[in-house]
């Protein structure tokens, strides 16, 4: 073990895990190293969301989270997202109405329209717009289709199917 290293336990993508991380590493390069190829590194201030993950439930931005800011929680990422080999609905309604251009953003803008709909099932299009990560690709008009989608079968659904998150007591989304 090196010794400029500490231990850091988490839960990632419902998988157990110890790593070895530097006090200064953040829950981005931790991703990164191990495999978590989907956390885009891009701006590195918080402002584009294509290193979106959820904690807990709750949206982050891995790029300015210490790693350590993550010790005993839950981590998940767009690989996590789909259970069982099977694609989550919101990825299914994305592929249908082909609502990513090059791709690069498309995993933290989903996980951030997972996380908007998880807490606010009801939902507005100009919320759902404001949510959005940033994007040069795409003028925004199909994956805010595939949202409306996707909330259309939220709304479809009883609450226990839907498997949102639940935010510890006094958990305020910030790490």
């Amino acid at each position: 073990m090196n010794a400029d290293r500490v231990p850091l336990a988490l839960v990632l993508n419902d998988d157990e895990r110890t790593f070895q991380v530097r006090m200064h590493d953040s829950l981005l390069d931790v991703l990164r190293r191990e495999g978590c190829t989907g956390v885009k590194r891009v701006c590195e201030t918080a402002d584009c969301g294509a290193c979106s993950v959820l904690m807990d439930g709750l949206l982050v931005d891995s790029c300015t989270t210490l790693a350590l800011q993550a010790e005993g929680r839950r981590i998940e990422t767009i690989e996590g997202l789909a259970m069982a080999g099977e694609l989550h609905p919101l990825q299914r309604a994305f592929l249908r109405h082909a609502a990513a251009q090059c791709g690069y953003c498309t995993p933290g803008m989903i996980l951030t329209l997972r996380a908007l709909l998880d807490r606010n099932p009801a939902a507005g299009e100009a919320e759902i717009r404001e949510a959005m990560t940033l994007c040069r690709c795409t003028g925004y008009a199909r994956p805010v289709a595939a949202t409306l989608e996707y909330q259309a079968e939220l709304q479809r659904e009883t609450p226990s199917r839907r498997g949102a998150a639940t935010p510890r007591p006094g958990e305020t989304g910030l790490p």
